[in-house]
């Protein structure tokens, strides 16, 4: 069994006109929804494996907010950089790459791909991610790269405003 944590990072601050996309910081509403999130989880009893995310650093705020809010070691997020501008056949190629003892991953990115992969492989319908949004699918498999709409069960959706 795998289990997939879907995630779209926190709201992020528009007020830094001289940075870059990839640059721009979480805003302070994506500052208190991250760890919120994190600790919705955290009442769910959820223990990582692998926590990966995009280097953008909204993104990458986001996974250690989540991360401090589980237990799971800072120094354990794994920065991957195609998880940022990647279509939904991107992230397919991420995760199927996960590494196999790895059954529990949360993997944050970026709307409106997440939204869309989370559909790709649901058998039911995500409506379209708020951000610090988390769907959780687990799959009837042994390995990441058997994952697929087909072997998949969906089994919740969370964001901040039901927290």
């Amino acid at each position: 069994m795998k289990t997939l944590y879907l995630m779209r990072h926190a709201k992020s601050s528009w007020s830094f006109d001289d940075l870059t996309d990839k640059e721009r910081p979480l805003n302070d509403r994506g500052r208190d929804d991250a760890p919120a999130m994190g600790q919705a989880l955290a009442k769910r009893q959820i223990q990582l494996d692998l926590l990966v995310t995009s280097p953008a650093v909204r993104a990458l705020s986001t996974a250690a907010l989540v991360a401090r809010e589980l237990d799971y070691p800072p120094e354990r997020v794994e920065v991957v950089e195609p998880i940022y501008e990647a279509t939904v056949p991107d992230l397919l190629a991420v995760v199927r790459q996960l590494p196999d003892p790895a059954d529990s991953v949360l993997l944050v990115g970026h709307n409106p791909t997440i939204t869309e992969f989370a559909n790709v492989l649901s058998p039911s319908s995500i409506p379209d991610m708020p951000t610090a949004a988390i769907v959780c699918l687990k799959f009837s498999c042994a390995r990441w790269t058997e994952i697929d709409r087909a072997n998949a069960e969906y089994y919740f959706y969370d964001h901040p405003k039901n927290q």
